[in-house]
């Protein structure tokens, strides 16, 4: 029901294939599924990007998830709010300007990127969370508005 309620917010329509094949899978496989890629974002052993990284490989195996980081950014944030970040068209427009593709892997890189700032941004990241500088981003990546006339 966790995951219906972010498709809702990621997706705006649940009527596709892969939301019948998802909600049709036993809630034990979705919940062994997900209880392994929240341990992963989890662990604070584990550098965010390889985290990231981890989680995304992991959710993977079930079905809306394999291509896209939308959603899957969305279950895993929802994880580990503080420590991983939303990825979604906004972000990656406006991280068109840093190159940084949108390619398989791309959720890694991006919270490598979001690792990165977090670090290197001394007094002016100071107390910012990856969360944080997604939000800044998709507000950045919104399309301009109609100009007035």
């Amino acid at each position: 029901m966790d995951i219906a309620a972010l498709v809702v917010w990621k997706r705006l329509s649940a009527q596709t294939p892969w939301v019948t094949a998802l909600m049709s899978l036993p809630d034990t496989r979705v919940r062994a599924v997900t209880e392994r890629a929240v341990t992963a974002v989890r662990d604070t052993a584990l550098p965010r990007s390889e985290a990231a990284r981890t989680g995304r490989g992991i959710i993977w195996k079930l079905p809306g998830f394999r291509t896209g980081d939308a959603l899957a950014s969305a279950v895993l944030t929802a994880a580990a709010p503080t420590r991983m970040a939303v990825y979604d068209r906004r972000v990656q427009h406006a991280l068109d300007t840093l190159h940084l593709t949108p390619t398989p892997g791309r959720y890694g890189r991006y919270m490598q990127l979001l690792d990165d700032l977090l670090k290197h941004g001394a007094a002016r990241a100071d107390g910012w969370t990856a969360r944080d500088i997604d939000t800044a981003l998709y507000w950045t990546g919104r399309p301009d508005p109609a100009p007035s006339r």
